[in-house]
């Protein structure tokens, strides 16, 4: 039996976090040695989402982990450690992440990635505005920007289609002005509604 028909069995083809029933898909809990059901779990697109900082937390939606946190699943268990510790801010995942009890294996495993030190802020490329900024958005130049090494300058009002986002550097994303490819700074840009 796959990995994932193993897991929807497990689950009831709900998550395993927030208990949602669509948009469903396997998710590995780092770091990894391999596929198996012990190692992962079944969660929505939203959960994946927050835990993979691409959207900022909802600490609304997170309070099922009052009710996912008693996982008998280790993989659930490790999960909702991390999360809760995402959320120790809020009283109530600071008062869950009290009463929460991790053997000494899977405590070890959840403090793996080292994400439990941080908090629960997510950088996110944002423009001007404080608008997200993704992949394939189209963006405004709200400044002219003469282009280091080039004899280019970008004019103010210039739309940017099709932009990359620069994966380690929230202030940086790459678009082609004048068929150059070119990094610009996010808060010289604002996102093109539509």
């Amino acid at each position: 039996m796959k990995v994932e028909e193993q897991l929807i069995i497990r689950s009831g083809n709900s998550c395993e976090m927030c208990a949602a029933e669509s948009d469903l898909k396997l998710f590995e809990i780092p770091p990894q040695n391999g596929i198996s059901a012990d190692t992962c779990i079944l969660i929505c697109s939203k959960c994946t989402a927050q835990i993979e900082k691409k959207e900022e937390l909802d600490s609304n939606h997170w309070k099922c982990l009052t009710t996912s946190m008693w996982s008998e699943v280790p993989a659930v268990q490790v999960t909702a450690w991390r999360m809760l510790n995402r959320l120790r801010n809020e009283s109530w995942a600071s008062e869950n992440l009290d009463m929460m009890y991790l053997t000494d294996e899977n405590l070890a495993w959840a403090k793996t990635t080292g994400d439990h030190e941080n908090d629960g802020t997510v950088e996110l490329h944002k423009d001007s505005n404080g608008h997200i900024l993704q992949n394939g958005d189209s963006v405004v130049l709200i400044k002219s920007l003469d282009v280091k090494g080039s004899t280019l300058n970008a004019k103010m009002g210039t739309v940017v289609k099709n932009i990359r986002i620069v994966e380690d550097n929230i202030e940086q994303i790459e678009g082609k002005i004048e068929g150059q490819q070119i990094v610009i700074l996010t808060k010289f840009v604002r996102k093109q509604a539509g």
